[in-house]
């Protein structure tokens, strides 16, 4: 290497064209002059030439020189440091690499070359073959043992996670290679697999077939875990029930859930699991059909006493009611009331009875004392205009005491203000009332 670098001269060559264009009459000379000492320095071996030894070679023909100029040559002319020495290491190794990475491509014109020349410059993509393969084989069969020999639901889940780690292995294996067998690379490796296309196939279906069964497996257990929701809900409605309506619905709930069980594949291992489970729930809902027949009369009790319910009340509507239409109301929930003791004690639905049967007792209660104000009304306004009769008809006879006429005025007026408000002759009533009160204020003026 020159005692003057390349970039050094480069960067002198520029400014002593700069300051011999200054010097129209001598720049020219000057600077064949200069150049010519550049051009040695560049040309000796030895150090590199110091600030003062370049100064010297322009220094008398260029005195206006820059020193910026001479300054960055002065750092040009010096040996490589350290970043510049990795550089270009790392530039022959990235170039080395790149290399490598281009003989290792899937081209067999390429491959095929190289392995009969420098066979070791492919050994990037033999280990790597060779590292995908002992692990596809290793995780097939962990998955093999996980799916095929699984005794809980979390062993497919497991399993999932090897046959996806196998397959990507799989996914890396050099296909353009099968059936290649590195001979210089196992000669040292301890290669004792052959890697061949029926192999590659065989375990290719065999992963596939695993995901198909881990996927029918886990469709399985969801559905499994749905049902047995579905179940106990259904269980825990039907207990809860208070009409026959909800313990109507309940049971529809059980039996979809029954159905949903032995709907559920046999041949995997939740399908087993349902089996077990479908004979308890089955053995439940036939105990739960003795009760529930119970439940259907006793329903059906609860439901006739509502409708002798419904009838009483929609007739003791708009009030006030004869006698007869009141002992009618009166009938009708005394049936209901009949129906719901018929509901024994053991029964879900005696609760619901007891609680209709008051209502309904203090309802009839009400009914029976309005028929017997409305009796009693009837009766007592008979009676005042039986009176009422008698005394117009004793009333003009010589015989007669007016004392005892005031008496018989004051015994209707009694019987008329007995006549009970709300009943239907209390109208009636009052007009017969204010008619007596005004004659006995005329008699008592006499």
């Amino acid at each position: 290497m020159g005692r003057l670098t390349d970039r050094a001269f480069d960067i002198l060559r520029a400014q002593v064209d700069k300051c011999a264009a200054d010097d129209a009459l001598a720049g020219g000379v000057y600077r064949k002059m200069v150049m010519k000492r550049l051009e040695k320095l560049r040309s000796q071996n030895g150090t590199f030439a110091s600030r003062e030894e370049i100064r010297d070679t322009f220094k008398d023909e260029f005195p206006t020189f820059s020193e910026e100029a001479l300054k960055a040559a002065v750092k040009a002319n010096q040996p490589p440091g350290l970043f510049s020495k990795i550089i270009w290491i790392g530039g022959f190794l990235g170039a080395g690499a790149g290399i490598i990475w281009l003989v290792n491509l899937p081209i067999p014109i390429i491959r095929h070359s190289v392995a009969n020349t420098f066979p070791i410059l492919l050994m990037p993509s033999f280990s790597s073959m060779d590292y995908n393969y002992r692990q596809a084989i290793a995780l097939v069969e962990q998955s093999d043992q996980l799916v095929n020999k699984a005794t809980a639901a979390a062993d497919f889940e497991y399993g999932d996670t090897k046959v996806k780690q196998a397959q990507k292995h799989l996914d890396a294996l050099p296909v353009w290679f099968l059936g290649y067998y590195p001979k210089t690379y196992c000669s040292f490796s301890g290669c004792t697999w052959r890697f061949s296309v029926d192999e590659f196939q065989a375990a290719r279906k065999n992963i596939g077939r695993m995901d198909a069964q881990i996927f029918q497996q886990k469709n399985a257990f969801t559905e499994l875990n749905q049902v047995e929701q579905t179940l106990d809900a259904a269980k825990q409605q039907y207990q809860q029930a208070k009409t026959a309506a909800d313990r109507q619905k309940a049971t529809g709930n059980w039996q979809s859930a029954i159905d949903r069980l032995n709907q559920i594949p046999a041949e995997t291992l939740a399908g087993e699991t349902a089996k077990k489970k479908l004979q308890a729930a089955e053995r439940d809902f036939q105990a739960m059909g003795g009760i529930a027949t119970g439940s259907v009369h006793a329903d059906n009790l609860i439901e006739a006493a509502k409708e002798f319910a419904l009838s009483a009340a929609v007739a003791s509507q708009k009030p006030p009611h004869p006698a007869a239409q009141w002992e009618q109301i009166a009938g009708l929930w005394e049936e209901g009331i009949n129906r719901l003791k018929m509901v024994p004690v053991d029964n879900p639905g005696y609760l619901d009875a007891q609680t209709k049967l008051a209502q309904y007792q203090k309802n009839l209660g009400i009914s029976q004392i309005r028929l017997q104000a409305e009796r009693d009304s009837e009766k007592a306004l008979q009676e005042a205009k039986s009176l009422f009769a008698n005394l117009q008809n004793n009333v003009n006879s010589p015989s007669q005491n007016p004392s005892n006429s005031l008496g018989q005025l004051q015994q209707i007026i009694n019987q008329l203000e007995s006549v009970k408000p709300g009943t239907t002759v209390y109208p009636e009533s009052q007009k017969w009332l204010q008619s007596a009160r005004k004659k006995q204020q005329e008699w008592q003026k006499k």
